[in-house]
C-alpha cells in the first residue's frame, strides 16, 4: 500500500502522508468536495484539482492491483510461477507492462505454435535456435510424421518456425524495450480507402497524412479515428522510410535479433532464423504493437477530449449569475415566432406567450406591445435573449424597444441557448413545469439561466450543454464520471438554498443520495422551509453522515444563526461560539464586521480541534457570509449593424463571447450566428501551450477579423489586434503575424474542427453543413 501512496503522491505533487490521509477519507465515504473543504488539516491542503487526480489514479492503481491478483493465481495454477516471475509482476506499474509479463501464460485460442507443439516440433525449434550450425532441411527430415500432420519438411519447419515467434515474441523486457524505441520514432498516418473520395471529402486533408506519434495533437487523433470508423481511411502506425533509400533491415528487427542474440555468421541456419527474426516482428510483435499503440493514442486523445469539456463545462457553471430580477425569456424564431415568458426573482413563471417581430411576419407594433404590457405590469429588468435562429434579428428589436421605452432601464443579453431543447423535453422539465408547451419551456431555460446559469445547467445532462471537443466519440462512461465530479464541485464551490433548490441541484450536493433528496423536498413540501441546520436531522434517513458531508454546502438564509447561511460547518460553530466570548460579542455582530476580524490573528485560535486552515477560512467566510465565488456579470456589448456574415469586414473588431476552447483554440460568438474561431496561435503575443491558460468559456474577449469565408462559413478571428490581416501583402510576416507554419497548422485545425459536426453550438458544425452544401 505505501509504494501505491508512494506513486500517487509523486503524480500529484504530495506527500504519501498526505495521500494515505486522504485515502483513508475516501474510502470512509467522504466526498472530494467536503475533504477539499473541511479537512484541510488532514489532507495537508490538498485543492479540488489533486483530489479529484489522486481518486482517479487510486482507482487505476487498485483495479491494477486487482489484476495482478488474478495473473498471479493464473500462473500459479499453471505451475509456472517462479521466484522472479512473481517479484516482476509485484514491480510492475503499468498495465501494459503487467499483460506483458502475463502474455506467454495467458490461456489463448489454439494458435499454429500450440498444434506444431502438439506435432512434436519443439525438439526442431530448439535445435536449430541453439546450434545454427545445423542444417535446417536436413534435421527437419527426422521430424516428419503424416500421422502427426506434418506431411514433409517444409510442413516441419513451418511448425518450428511458429514456435520460436511465439518464444521470440513474449518477451516483456523485448516488449518493453520495443515500446520505448517504437513509440519514440513512429508516426500515426492514413490513407484513402479506395473509392471513399466523394464520400470522404470533408477529411480530404488527412488521405495522405502522417504525423509523429509524440507530438500529434488530440484533436486530430480524434479526426482520423471518426474517418477510420466512417470506413474512409485506413490508419496505421510505424516508423516511416524514405522510400527512395536502399532498403534495410527494420530497426525493430535489428533489436529483436540483438536481444535474442540471432546473429547472421553464415552459418547453415542463420538465414533461417533471420526469417524467424523478421516474422516475429512482422506478424507477432508489431501487429501487437500497433493494436497497442492505436488503443494509446485514442485513450490519451479522449482524456484530452475529456479534460476539454470538463474545464468547458466549469467555465459555464461558474458562469456570474445576474441575480434574482425579474426576467422575460425570449427563445428566438422565424416562422413559429419567438416564444417568451416572465419569470419572477426565484424563476417562477409569471406569464408567457409567442410575439412575431421577425420575418415572415414582422408584427413588430404589435410584438412591442405586448412587451410593453409585461414589463409593466411585472417591473422587468431583464430580457434574456437565446442565441440560436433569429437571435439577432430579436436582438434588435429589443434594443430598439429599450431606446423607445428607456423608462424601463431594461438591460438586454444574448444568453447560450446550447441544451435549452434537451431541457424542455426532459423527465424533469415536464415535472416541473407540467402546464407549458415545450417551446415556452425554452424560453423559461433561457430566462433562468441568466440569473443563475449554475441552478439551471445543472438540469440538463452535462455532455448535452455542447461545449466539448469530440464528446460523442469518447467513453461515455469515462466522460459521465468526468463531467459529473465537475459539476458536482461546482455546485459544493457556490453552496446551495436548501429552501429553494431543485432536485437536480441538490443531488449534486455532497452526501445526497437521489432517495435523500426526495426526502427532502417531501419535508420541505409538508413542513415548509428549513429553519435552522439542525431541522435537517429531522429529514428521514438523513443521518449524521450524511449531516456531516452535506451541511456545510447547504444554506438557510431565514435560520436564526446567521452562520446556517455561510459556508462555516456546523462543527466549528463552537470555535465562533469561543471568538465571540472572548471579545465579549455575540455571533451575529462578528459577520461582516471586516476591520474587527481582520484584528485577529488566526494563530490564536488553534487548537487540538481545530488547525490554522480551518480557522483561516472561518475567519474570511465570516468576513463575507455565504459569498459567490463565480465572478461579476458581464456581457459583450455587440457592434449594431453586423449581424449576418454579410455584414462582416476583415480588420473588423468586436467584442464577443467565449463559447468553446479545444486544444487548437477558441471559438467566440461575435452576434452572426456563427462561432468565429480564434487559433491557438492568434490568442496572444507569447506562446501559448494551452487555450484554457488564456481564455474560458463565457469570457468577454475583444477580437479582430482575420478572414471571412462565406461558402464555408467560416471566421478567422485574432485577439492580437495588431495582426496583420492575410490579404495584406508584403515581404515577410512581421513579427506578431502568424508564421508559415503556424498558417499549415490553421488550416489543419480548421480541417479537424469541421470534423466535429456533433459539436452543438459551435462553428464546426456550421462548418459540416457547409461542406455538404457545397458537394
Amino acid at each position: 500500500m505505501s509504494i501505491m501512496f508512494d506513486k500517487i503522491a509523486e503524480e500529484i505533487a504530495a506527500r504519501p502522508a498526505q495521500v494515505a490521509a486522504t485515502v483513508a477519507l475516501l474510502d470512509d465515504g467522504a466526498t472530494v468536495p467536503f475533504i477539499a473543504r473541511y479537512r484541510k488539516e488532514v489532507t495537508g491542503g490538498l485543492d479540488d484539482i489533486q483530489l479529484r487526480r489522486l481518486q482517479e489514479r487510486l482507482m487505476y492503481l487498485r483495479e491494477l492491483d486487482d489484476r495482478r491478483e488474478a495473473i498471479l493465481k493464473s500462473i500459479g495454477e499453471q505451475e509456472k510461477l517462479t521466484p522472479e516471475l512473481a517479484q516482476q509482476i509485484a514491480a510492475a506499474d503499468t498495465k501494459t507492462t503487467l499483460e506483458d509479463l502475463y502474455l506467454p501464460y495467458k490461456p489463448k485460442r489454439r494458435t499454429r505454435a500450440q498444434i506444431a507443439r502438439e506435432a512434436g516440433l519443439q525438439p526442431l525449434a530448439d535445435l536449430l535456435f541453439s546450434d545454427p550450425t545445423r542444417v535446417p532441411e536436413q534435421e527437419a527430415e527426422a521430424f516428419v510424421n503424416a500421422d502427426l500432420g506434418v506431411d514433409d519438411v517444409k510442413a516441419a519447419l513451418d511448425g518450428a518456425r511458429h514456435i520460436l515467434i511465439e518464444q521470440l515474441g513474449e518477451d516483456a523486457a523485448l516488449l518493453g524495450k520495443l515500446r520505448d524505441f517504437f513509440w519514440s520514432r513512429a508516426h500515426l498516418s492514413s490513407e484513402l480507402i479506395p473509392g471513399k473520395e466523394q464520400e470522404g471529402a470533408k477529411y480530404r486533408d488527412y488521405f495522405e497524412f502522417s504525423e509523429a506519434v509524440t507530438k500529434i495533437p488530440s484533436h486530430r487523433v480524434m479526426a482520423l479515428f471518426r474517418a477510420r470508423n466512417e470506413g474512409i481511411l485506413n490508419l496505421k502506425v510505424d516508423i516511416p522510410v524514405d522510400p527512395s533509400a536502399p532498403p534495410v533491415k527494420h530497426s525493430c528487427e535489428v533489436m529483436i535479433a540483438s536481444h535474442w542474440q540471432v546473429l547472421d555468421e553464415g552459418r547453415a541456419a542463420d538465414t533461417w532464423l533471420q526469417e524467424v527474426v523478421r516474422w516475429t516482428w512482422r506478424v507477432k510483435i508489431h501487429t501487437h504493437l500497433q493494436t497497442d499503440f492505436l488503443t494509446q493514442l485514442r485513450d490519451q486523445a479522449e482524456e484530452d477530449a475529456i479534460q476539454v469539456f470538463a474545464r468547458n463545462i466549469k467555465d459555464l457553471l461558474l458562469a456570474a449569475p445576474a441575480g434574482k430580477k425579474v426576467t422575460i425569456g425570449l427563445d428566438p424564431g422565424l416562422r413559429t415566432g419567438v416564444k417568451m415568458c416572465v419569470v419572477d426573482a426565484t424563476g417562477r413563471v409569471l406569464d408567457h406567450g409567442a410575439i412575431f417581430p421577425t420575418a415572415p411576419q414582422n408584427k413588430t407594433r404589435e410584438a412591442a406591445a405586448v412587451l410593453q404590457t409585461m414589463c409593466q405590469k411585472y417591473d422587468v429588468q431583464l430580457i434574456a435573449i437565446g442565441n440560436g435562429t433569429a437571435s439577432r434579428e430579436t436582438d434588435q428589436f429589443v434594443a430598439d424597444f429599450c431606446k423607445d421605452h428607456p423608462q424601463f432601464r431594461l438591460n438586454r443579453v444574448l444568453v447560450n441557448e446550447a441544451g435549452a431543447s434537451v431541457y424542455s423535453a426532459s423527465e424533469f422539465a415536464s415535472h416541473e413545469l407540467p402546464d407549458l408547451d415545450v417551446t415556452i419551456r425554452g424560453a423559461v431555460s433561457i430566462a433562468r439561466r441568466l440569473q443563475d446559469p449554475l441552478a439551471e445547467l445543472v438540469k440538463i445532462e452535462p455532455k448535452s450543454i455542447g461545449v466539448g471537443q469530440y464528446q460523442h466519440d469518447v467513453s461515455q462512461v469515462k466522460l459521465s464520471r468526468s463531467l459529473d465530479g465537475v459539476v458536482e464541485d461546482c455546485v459544493n464551490a457556490v453552496g446551495v438554498d436548501v429552501n429553494s433548490a431543485s432536485a437536480p441541484l441538490l443531488k449534486r450536493v455532497s452526501g445526497l443520495t437521489q432517495s435523500l433528496v426526495g426526502n427532502i423536498l417531501e419535508f420541505r413540501d409538508r413542513n415548509g422551509q428549513f429553519r435552522s441546520r439542525d431541522d435537517l436531522k429531522k429529514v428521514p434517513r438523513f443521518g449524521d453522515k450524511t449531516f456531516e458531508q452535506a451541511a456545510g454546502f447547504l444554506r438557510i438564509h431565514e435560520s436564526e444563526n446567521p452562520l446556517d447561511a455561510s459556508s462555516v460547518h456546523p462543527e466549528s460553530y463552537p470555535l465562533v461560539e469561543e471568538i465571540a466570548r472572548r471579545h465579549g460579542r455575540e455571533v451575529r455582530s462578528l459577520v461582516g464586521d471586516s476591520a474587527f476580524l481582520r484584528s485577529l490573528k488566526a494563530k490564536d485560535y488553534i487548537s487540538d480541534v481545530y488547525g490554522l486552515p480551518t480557522v483561516e477560512d472561518i475567519l474570511g467566510e465570516l468576513e463575507k457570509p455565504g459569498r459567490d465565488p463565480r465572478g461579476e456579470f458581464k456581457t459583450a456589448a455587440l457592434k449594431d449593424g453586423v449581424e449576418t456574415l454579410s455584414d462582416l469586414k476583415p480588420a473588423m473588431v468586436l467584442e464577443g463571447t467565449v463559447t468553446n476552447v479545444t486544444n487548437f483554440g477558441a471559438f467566440v460568438d461575435i452576434g452572426v450566428h456563427q462561432d468565429g474561431l480564434v487559433h491557438i496561435s492568434a490568442l496572444s503575443d507569447k506562446f501559448v501551450k494551452d487555450p484554457h491558460d488564456v481564455v474560458s468559456a463565457g469570457k468577454i474577449v475583444k477580437v479582430k477579423v482575420l478572414e471571412v469565408d462565406k461558402e464555408r462559413k467560416r471566421i478567422a478571428l485574432t485577439m492580437r489586434l495588431d495582426d496583420p490581416l492575410p490579404s495584406e501583402t508584403g515581404a515577410k510576416p512581421s513579427r506578431s503575424g502568424p508564421t508559415s507554419a503556424e498558417s499549415n497548422k490553421r488550416k489543419k485545425d480548421f480541417a479537424a474542427a469541421a470534423q466535429n459536426k456533433r459539436q452543438t453550438g459551435t462553428m464546426a458544425a456550421l462548418f459540416e453543413q457547409a461542406l455538404k452544401n457545397k458537394r
